[in-house]
């Protein structure tokens, strides 16, 4: 089965630090030249902490509107102080046409809030948003709540999920988790690149880190040829690549995303709310250290860059 790559989208800035609709439109394009498989919209790498109720709305409305159907959206409903108020708040964003509203697992018990309260919680947000379908996003804020693959079963039950954007990052947690939904409706994605190919391995669904903010082609690519017998060489060598870039790119996030757009022609501007100081020199040497890496792993891998005067002129 082909596996797809779903970025995480980050939110571009004007000048006066809010929305930059254009630009936004400029990332649908240039993620779906890419050809990414879906989007995640209204995530952490979206700044969803640092905007306003009325932003998460605006910006998930006009990916929805944009992507026009071309590829599934997913976004994050459950914000409000209580369960009636995450309700209210997914219905929001169900309204909007997106496919699925994900749930934040640390939206819905405190950090030393057993399980059951958990489950308690999410029956009762079950109960008020009647058949709207719903994902899980163990989001590593306000704290990651991982969940065991006994929850997941539990939820998984109620026939609401179709979504699970998984950060354990450990692979015998993965195993047993997509052990438990083989077979459902539930697609699985990995958000932690350097276990990428073990999970799709395993049966995942997917990916979706935040390494297709830089460059989603690799992990397209990746993607498409992960079960591939002839590939595996290649698909082992990207893998240990994308291993070691890893927590460099995690640095400053998104900032980093955005400046490394920049790098590629992507006139996105390196305004962020959620990381207010600006990239150091050093962090800048990196990334175009690892820009330089990227332009040399697509011509081994024979995978054509996204060039940005490819991209329709906003």
């Amino acid at each position: 089965m082909q596996k797809k790559f779903v970025p995480v989208m980050i939110t571009p800035f004007n000048l006066k630090a809010q929305i930059d609709h254009d630009m936004v439109e400029h990332l649908v394009d240039f993620y779906l030249e890419a050809g990414v498989k879906g989007f995640f919209a209204n995530c952490l790498s979206s700044e969803m902490y640092s905007i306003s109720e009325d932003e998460r709305l605006e910006l998930t409305r006009h990916v929805v509107r944009y992507v026009n159907g071309r590829v599934p959206v997913v976004a994050t409903g459950s914000f409000g102080l209580t369960i009636s108020d995450k309700a209210l708040f997914t219905q929001k964003i169900y309204d909007t046409g997106v496919d699925s509203v994900i749930m934040i697992t640390g939206h819905f018990a405190n950090v030393d809030e057993p399980d059951t309260v958990l489950l308690q919680r999410f029956e009762e947000l079950f109960s008020l948003t009647g058949d709207i379908p719903l994902g899980l996003y163990e989001c590593p804020a306000p704290y990651k709540r991982v969940i065991t693959p006994e929850i997941l079963q539990t939820l998984l039950a109620t026939n609401r999920l179709i979504y699970h954007k998984d950060t354990s990052c450990k692979v015998e947690e993965v195993r047993a988790k997509l052990a438990v939904t083989a077979g459902s409706r539930l697609e699985f994605f990995d958000a932690h690149t350097p276990n990428g190919v073990a999970s799709m391995q395993m049966g995942a669904a997917g990916m979706s880190s935040i390494s297709g903010n830089f460059y989603p082609e690799i992990l397209v690519w990746l993607c498409n040829n992960v079960n591939d017998e002839s590939m595996q060489e290649e698909v082992r060598w990207i893998q240990s690549e994308l291993q070691r870039v890893d927590p460099l790119i995690h640095i400053a996030y998104p900032m980093s995303a955005k400046y490394f757009l920049q790098l590629r022609g992507i006139p996105v501007r390196t305004i962020s709310r959620a990381h207010a100081l600006e990239l150091t020199p050093e962090q800048k040497q990196t990334l175009q250290q690892i820009y330089r890496d990227f332009k040399g792993w697509c011509e081994r891998l024979r995978i054509n860059e996204v060039a940005s005067a490819s991209l329709s002129s906003h």
